[in-house]
């Protein structure tokens, strides 16, 4: 049996965890990667709503040379740089989610995984694999060669 057979050290359960905590911090771990793919389309969002705000100021020098100067006004003064909430741009948005929600989440997910399972990431997962994987198979190692 060679170390690759058997998982790193940081993916074994410490002494004393029970199967409901690897259950509760691996639901936990999980809520915070929903978290953090919301994240991400924040970000999209942030991007599309920046790129249709330029796109909008294209359609405004189109409009005033195509002729139409009273729709182009309008579309200057209602919609193009409008705040999309109150008082707000997208940026405005990802700051404040960042600054707040999502690094009191991640912060308070790595004091639970501290407190309870050593600081141990993805436990449940690393359990699943090895009740999974074909043991002594090739490509169903439990680690990569780096990490002998």
């Amino acid at each position: 049996m060679t170390d690759r057979d058997t998982p790193h050290p940081a993916h074994i359960r410490p002494p004393g965890v029970t199967d409901a905590t690897v259950k509760a911090t691996g639901k936990l771990s999980e809520a915070l990667e929903t978290v953090e793919q919301a994240r991400g389309h924040l970000y999209a969002f942030h991007q599309l709503m920046g790129r249709a705000d330029l796109l909008t100021g294209e359609a405004e020098e189109l409009l005033r040379e195509a002729g139409h100067e009273g729709i182009a006004d309008r579309l200057a003064a209602e919609i193009i740089g409008r705040n999309i909430a109150e008082g707000r741009w997208t940026f405005q948005l990802v700051e404040e989610f960042d600054d707040g929600y999502w690094s009191d989440f991640r912060s308070f997910e790595k004091h639970v995984r501290d407190e309870l399972v050593a600081g141990r990431r993805h436990l449940f997962e690393a359990e699943m694999k090895e009740a999974r994987r074909t043991h002594g198979r090739r490509h169903h190692e439990a680690r990569p060669a780096e990490e002998q």
